[in-house]
């Protein structure tokens, strides 16, 4: 145990220098510093994959040579093409994407800031602006010959052969200004003025008629929408030009968080200014319709959604009183309206997500009306989420069917993410897949005669591309070796860039015919030398059963020569919703490579997907609602008595660490299953939820307001009391994501219950995810060691 220093009022915590402590034993080739160096160990992998246009070069970033920053290469298709290094012309030139018109004969696209076309056919590309004004958002309009786009906050349209540029909003910010109301003694003296003096009389009328003649002269101009002190986004047009949409937001005056930095270039203490807390008010939104012929502007009713007044669930829990309960808000709940989404006749739908996040509506939508139509609701009493669903604020994977009449979009509504059609006018849907397994991405071809998908229908630990019909039925598998893939498919949609992975084979680029049964070829060879001489291990998948009969999958590493009743290291991977038992290279690979150097030395290292994680639906992404640290933490305490009784770990032997969402489990696990684990290391840890952001926090444990029951369960600051085993606390100063003030409030806890059994260590240059090597060599220096004297010793 370290010794507490009292220095001008602040604790502070000796620590050893980092050279004593990297003098543990070490029984691997491998050593905390060379892992901990990074992709300056391993190689770094390729990235920021995009094909040419003409679809005869792929484009990445790649640092073979190990300079100070990754640069752009390129290479050819042919069998013997080798990368080569993009000059800062061409690195400029990179064509990134855009959006094409119906016939898939042109795409418009946005570079530095100007509006570019782009003819598919011969691949010419023509320069439509050159300001100083930003153009964003360009679109094709149903004449093709037509387009909109964004400058300076309002939407334009542009003819492209008559040259003939329309502005078609006149958003202002600011209130109209009001026309001057008389008193009632100021109308009477008008009133007498006129009444006995001709030459006013007549004045006055000769004023009011010139001034409906030049009215009259004036062309057409868009209504001015004064926005108050609101601002506008999502502003779009309907491809008949009929209708403009757009997003009025309400940006209330909410709190900021300050973390300050301490080691400047200045000399001086820096704040820098942060996201604020959960339940912080937040943004409001309005969707609003400008019609072009009528010129008038009306806002989307909310009250017609239906369910739009239901309270969620929970809140029974603090219903008091003989009253009965009343199930209604008197106000509909806020939304977010994301779309509309045309089709090419100008049909539209919306996506509404309401701000608690327990609906999702797909509602259609008649632009000359705002009226809304029902066409799918997906309630969940947790929250909506899931691959291809997005969050708040997001369309997720929707669309067209090529028919105009169907909308494609993708659901939870059988417990895993899959792929749906619904009829607009009749409301009629159909399951295009199902399974046990998620669809992790989809989207339409070009030539919109089938779908691409990703998805991990060959089990939760592989992702692989698949074709599908627009009538759904099988999927075709593509891709075909076990682990990871990453796909950017052509232009011309016949080949595919293919980043693939194994579980230890890092990242490399790969190139395939876009059909069944095709070869990859690999195109880059990252790896360094360092690297490759080590046996990298292939952790098993293991399943264990949890106490409440659920099978929990995990990922093991061994010592290649294991003894009874040996000690065992159990890593939590963060965010929660996230996947780290799989076949691919985790983005998590420091700690991979530290696993082996533990195996190495004896550990036996159990990484487990809990309850939360990614990749395994929706029973088990909302398993943690209203209670982080439950079930989730539950799963650890099984897996401890699993690994005693699968591999004869020494129940007395089992530590546990891991980051962010990690460090949080395991501040949980020491402080509330004392016993179980006889060290800990929390990194980055949150260690009081109504502390962190509203997004994320607010979805799984509502409001601390609302809900204080799920925040006192689920936060470790308020059961630091049983605290019995060792704990190391690691956590950068200047961390934006979960602030330094989490551990410090901790700390000072922990000081006043008196505890000793527990280390602090400070990083003043370290944000939420560490950059620099020599912290991260220092940070697993000491968890190394922390693990070595309380679980080998």
């Amino acid at each position: 145990m370290k010794k507490m220093v009292l220095f001008l009022g602040v604790v502070a915590f000796a620590m050893q220098p980092v050279f004593a402590q990297r003098q543990t034993p070490n029984k691997s080739p491998l050593t905390i510093d060379r892992i901990m160096s990074g992709e300056k160990f391993t190689g770094y992998a390729p990235s920021r994959i995009s094909w040419s246009v003409d679809s005869k070069e792929i484009y990445f970033s790649w640092n073979p040579e190990m300079d100070t920053l990754s640069s752009m290469y390129k290479t050819g298709l042919e069998e013997n093409a080798q990368p080569e290094l993009l000059s800062p012309e061409e690195e400029a030139a990179i064509f990134r994407g855009g959006m094409r018109n119906s016939d898939n004969t042109a795409m418009l696209f946005v570079r530095n800031g100007d509006l570019f076309h782009l003819d598919l056919d011969s691949g010419r590309e023509k320069q439509l602006t050159n300001t100083l004004e930003r153009e964003s958002d360009p679109r094709f309009t149903a004449q093709s010959n037509t387009i909109t786009f964004v400058r300076d906050n309002n939407l334009f349209s542009w003819n492209l052969e008559t040259n003939n540029l329309s502005q078609l909003s006149n958003f202002k910010s600011g209130k109209e200004r009001p026309e001057k109301k008389l008193l009632e003694f100021e109308s009477w003296l008008e009133r007498d003025q006129l009444e006995y003096f001709e030459v006013l009389k007549q004045r006055k009328a000769e004023r009011e008629a010139n001034e409906r003649r030049s009215k009259a002269l004036q062309p057409k101009r868009p209504q001015e929408i004064y926005t108050g002190d609101q601002y506008v986004t999502n502003m779009q047009a309907s491809p008949d030009l009929q209708f403009v949409t757009f997003t009025l937001v309400s940006r209330p005056k909410a709190p900021a968080t300050m973390v300050p930095n301490y080691v400047t270039e200045t000399g001086f203490t820096e704040e820098i200014n942060t996201r604020p807390k959960v339940g912080t008010p937040g943004n409001t939104y309005k969707t609003g319709i400008y019609d072009l012929e009528r010129d008038t502007v009306f806002y989307i009713d909310t009250k017609q959604i239906p369910g739009i007044f239901d309270k969620p669930e929970f809140l029974k829990d603090y219903h008091k009183g003989e009253t009965p309960y009343v199930d209604q808000y008197e106000k509909p709940r806020e939304v977010y309206i994301a779309g509309p989404v045309f089709s090419e006749s100008s049909k539209a739908f919306v996506v509404i997500r309401s701000l608690d996040n327990k609906d999702r509506w797909i509602m259609s939508l008649d632009p000359a009306s705002g009226k809304l139509d029902l066409l799918d609701r997906q309630h969940d009493e947790a929250w909506i989420g899931g691959p291809g669903i997005g969050w708040v604020a997001s369309l997720g994977n929707v669309g067209w069917m090529p028919d105009g009449e169907h909308i494609w979009f993708q659901s939870e509504a059988d417990g895993f993410s899959h792929l749906y059609t619904v009829h607009a006018a009749s409301g009629e849907k159909r399951a295009l897949t199902s399974g046990k397994y998620e669809i992790l991405d989809a989207f339409l071809s070009q030539d919109k005669t089938r779908f691409y998908i990703t998805a991990n229908a060959e089990g939760p630990h592989e992702q692989h591309f698949y074709h599908l019909s627009l009538s759904g039925g099988s999927l075709t598998k593509i891709t075909s070796l076990p682990g990871g893939h990453e796909l950017t498919l052509s232009p011309d949609e016949k080949h595919l860039a293919v980043r693939y992975s194994y579980s230890n084979k890092p990242w490399e680029l790969y190139v395939m015919e876009n059909r069944p049964g095709a070869e990859m070829r690999q195109l880059t060879q990252s790896t360094t030398k360092d690297f490759n001489a080590y046996p990298w291990r292939d952790p098993e998948i293991v399943w264990f059963e949890a106490s409440d009969g659920v099978k929990v999958p995990a990922r093991i590493y061994r010592p290649k020569k294991a003894v009874k009743n040996g000690p065992a290291v159990m890593f939590v991977h963060g965010a929660g919703y996230l996947q780290n038992v799989h076949k691919w290279w985790s983005s998590y690979y420091r700690e991979y490579m530290f696993h082996n150097l533990l195996a190495d030395n004896g550990f036996t290292v159990l990484d487990i997907d809990y309850r939360a994680s990614a990749g395994y639906g929706r029973d088990w992404r909302t398993a943690i609602y209203r209670y982080m640290g439950g079930r989730d933490l539950g799963d650890y305490i099984d897996g401890a008595a699993f690994l005693t009784k699968e591999y004869g770990i020494d129940p007395d032997k089992i530590g546990i660490y891991g980051g962010s969402y990690g460090g949080f489990m395991t501040l949980m696990g020491l402080f509330t299953s004392p016993g179980t684990f006889k060290s800990g290391a929390a990194l980055r840890s949150v260690t009081d939820w109504a502390h962190y952001n509203h997004p994320y926090t607010a979805n799984i444990l509502n409001t601390p307001v609302e809900d204080s029951i799920a925040y006192y369960r689920s936060s470790p600051i308020y059961h630091a009391s049983g605290l019995e085993d060792q704990l190391l606390i690691l956590h950068g100063m200047i961390d934006t994501n979960v602030h330094f003030q989490d551990v410090v409030r901790l700390a000072q806890r922990l000081i006043e219950l008196r505890k000793e059994n527990w280390d602090f260590a400070v990083f003043p240059l370290e944000n939420h995810g560490f950059v620099e090597e020599t912290s991260w060599a220092d940070e697993y220096a000491r968890i190394y060691k922390l693990f070595y004297e309380t679980l080998k010793e």
